[in-house]
């Protein structure tokens, strides 16, 4: 018997991972989708997982590990598609569209460096690998001694080229780690290195037209997580970020149920950083993100953001 939805992904360890969450989760909220044969998932190879040599920034940018799955989606070949958030360029093409998000996970980096807990306390002059502007700005702004080199792979890759020694540190996401149920490194706080966009957050994407398959993943939407997202979103999308821009971001609800929202943007080579924050309501995230995002524009002034 045919599958009732087929979801696309990456093939990585990660991005199967997750969207054996996405397939689980439906599979409790709908009971069409409950059968173990209801959901089909189909791994894509895409253009940034093809890339290995080199930064993607060098490549083209954001979009490099959506664009083929997109397609798939386009031509039918796939019912909804599973992203990670940070992937994600700030608008979907004509025809599809972002339908749910599951639960956001710890959104901060975490420090994989043996027995060293601390940037602080990484030796003068220690290398470290990343792929990730981002990741290299701040680390730089808080440590320019430290040397930068391009460190691209899986996380089981990374994590492998560390321990051979290849690089004295890296950084990675703690929410794929935990998702891989992986406890390595010592998490980085927020103060010192911002996380990207997104980072932490799975999408579902779908044909706007498929009133079926978007139905039924309303029914697992997480309505915080998508209000932080528009936020963040809102934010990048006036920055216009590339991925030649340092831009970080990060919304979340305090305490209080106020949606609080930081955000900041660097110079590559770490020596400046500009950085700035919004609280408001839930229902003014979008509008909380542009007016951050118009500020860090203002503030950095023209040539700022490449």
């Amino acid at each position: 018997m045919a599958s009732l939805l087929r979801l696309g992904t990456r093939g990585s360890k990660l991005a199967l991972t997750q969207t054996g969450l996405v397939r689980d989760a439906l599979a409790r909220a709908v009971p069409e989708l409950a059968a173990s044969d209801a959901i089909e998932i189909v791994a894509i190879r895409t253009t940034g997982d093809a890339i290995q040599d080199r930064p993607l920034s060098e490549a083209g940018g954001k979009g490099l590990f959506v664009k083929e799955i997109e397609e798939a989606l386009h031509s039918g070949r796939i019912d909804a598609a599973v992203h990670s958030m940070k992937d994600m360029p700030t608008a979907q093409p004509a025809g599809l569209v972002i339908s749910a998000f599951l639960p956001r996970e710890d959104a901060r980096d975490v420090l994989i460096a043996g027995d060293v807990t601390r940037i602080a306390d990484l030796r003068q002059g220690a290398i470290v690998g990343t792929a990730a502007l981002r990741r290299k700005a701040q680390l730089l702004y808080h440590r320019p001694d430290l040397q930068i080199v391009t460190l691209r792979g899986n996380v089981d890759t990374r994590l492998a080229k560390r321990e051979r020694g290849e690089v004295e540190a890296t950084l990675l996401a703690m929410a794929g780690l935990k998702r891989l149920g992986l406890t390595v490194g010592t998490p980085v706080p927020e103060a010192e290195i911002l996380p990207a966009v997104g980072q932490g957050a799975v999408c579902i994407e779908c044909r706007v037209d498929d009133a079926r398959a978007l139905g039924w993943l309303a029914a697992i939407n997480h309505a915080a997580t998508a209000t932080c997202i528009t936020a963040e979103h809102a934010m990048l999308a006036v920055l216009d970020g590339s991925c030649r821009t340092p831009i970080a971001g990060h919304a979340i609800f305090d305490k209080d149920g106020a949606l609080y929202l930081r955000g900041l943007i660097a110079r590559p080579d770490g020596s400046e950083l500009i950085a700035n924050d919004r609280t408001g309501p839930a229902t003014d995230a979008e509008a909380m993100g542009r007016e951050l995002g118009e500020e860090l524009k203002r503030r950095g002034g023209p040539g700022f953001l490449t």
